[in-house]
């Protein structure tokens, strides 16, 4: 009888405890901790970086993948045209499965790409004289010309020299899994996200105008950046049409950075002799933060290849971003901005 009353006050007391002590439970999706991508600030995971150059000429669009980049940069070449530096940041979780058209390397990517760490550089290939600074710099070579077919393939609906398409996820696990080859993870380069005041004394300070459009040109190629307020976006257009991608949709960003930066003739040229652009992004200069309706003023500054840049209102305070895709245009000419109606005055 004791042994049984024994027992019965044994498990008493272990349920009591059991009662006590609250159960572990699996968070559901909607309860678990968001992780956020540090160059766009919106949900997402922080990976290794994947630099990918992207044709920009007529022929090259629609592109492809490139509504899944984190950040575009968009560069003068030669003959005054423009092409894009697409990173990538959020593999194996939601990179595209395809990204193109790709096209070569320029002089001005390396610096670029050097404050990102060392990143994979995607490329169709570079000229004979570049080369060695392509080896010198702190990046993995992914160029076409060191990758398989399959890797690097060619798009039957599209003419050369703007149908090489690339598989990326074959690409970063071929490279990081199979051939354990470094990659940098993704840090931040500068910038950082947040709400900016509405206070008309901060506005007013700051020179922020309310726009309508942004028009951005070099020698032969032009965007326009158009406010969208139902969508509280801007709309990218290309060359006075909408800018679309592979889907049909159109690009769109809540924040696009004009950078004004020098371009100056480098000693590298094309296969006809014309020459190649520089675009320096080391140093200081002024642009603008586009975003809410609105374009702020800025300068940036850069110390050195490895840092980041940093962005700064006109009173000195950090410029923040809104969280979205980062377009950030290379150009040397301010921007042509159209401005909403005046309101009519009211009788």
């Amino acid at each position: 009888m004791k042994s049984k009353l024994a027992l019965f006050a044994s498990l008493t007391v272990l349920a009591v405890s059991a009662c006590s002590v609250p159960f572990t439970s699996v968070k559901s999706s909607t309860e678990q901790e968001i992780s956020t991508n540090i160059l766009t600030g919106l949900a997402g995971s922080n990976g290794p970086v994947l630099a990918v150059k992207i044709d920009d000429t007529p022929e090259a669009h629609p592109q492809i993948g490139l509504e899944a980049a984190d950040v575009v940069y968009i560069e003068q070449v030669e003959g005054g045209l423009t092409r894009l530096a697409a990173i990538y940041s959020q593999y194996p979780e939601t990179i595209p499965t395809r990204i193109g058209p790709i096209r070569s390397a320029r002089i001005s990517d390396l610096e670029i790409l050097a404050q990102y760490g060392k990143v994979g550089f995607a490329f169709s290939g570079a000229q004979t004289k570049l080369y060695p600074k392509i080896s010198a710099a702190n990046l993995v070579n992914l160029s076409a010309d060191r990758q398989p077919a399959s890797i690097y393939s060619r798009d039957t609906t599209r003419y050369a020299p703007t149908n090489m398409i690339l598989d990326p996820a074959a690409l970063l696990t071929k490279t990081i899994t199979t051939e354990g080859t470094s990659i940098d993870s993704v840090k931040s380069v500068g910038w950082s996200f947040g709400e900016m005041s509405k206070d008309p004394k901060f506005l007013s300070a700051n020179s922020v105008v309310k726009i309508q459009e942004a028009d951005l040109s070099w020698p032969a190629s032009s965007y326009q950046i158009r406010w969208s307020s139902p969508e509280k976006k801007w709309l990218i257009d290309y060359r006075h049409q909408p800018n679309l991608v592979a889907d049909g949709s159109q690009l769109s960003v809540a924040t696009f950075i004009v950078q004004i930066v020098s371009i100056t003739n480098s000693e590298y040229s094309d296969k006809v002799g014309g020459i190649t652009p520089f675009s320096n992004t080391v140093g200081s200069g002024v642009g603008y933060l586009l975003r809410d309706g609105a374009a702020f003023p800025i300068t940036w500054s850069r110390n050195s290849e490895t840092e980041g840049t940093s962005f700064r209102l006109k009173d000195g305070s950090e410029a923040k971003f809104a969280p979205s895709q980062i377009w950030i245009a290379l150009t040397d000419k301010a921007p042509a901005f159209i401005y909403p109606p005046a309101p009519t005055p009211t009788k």
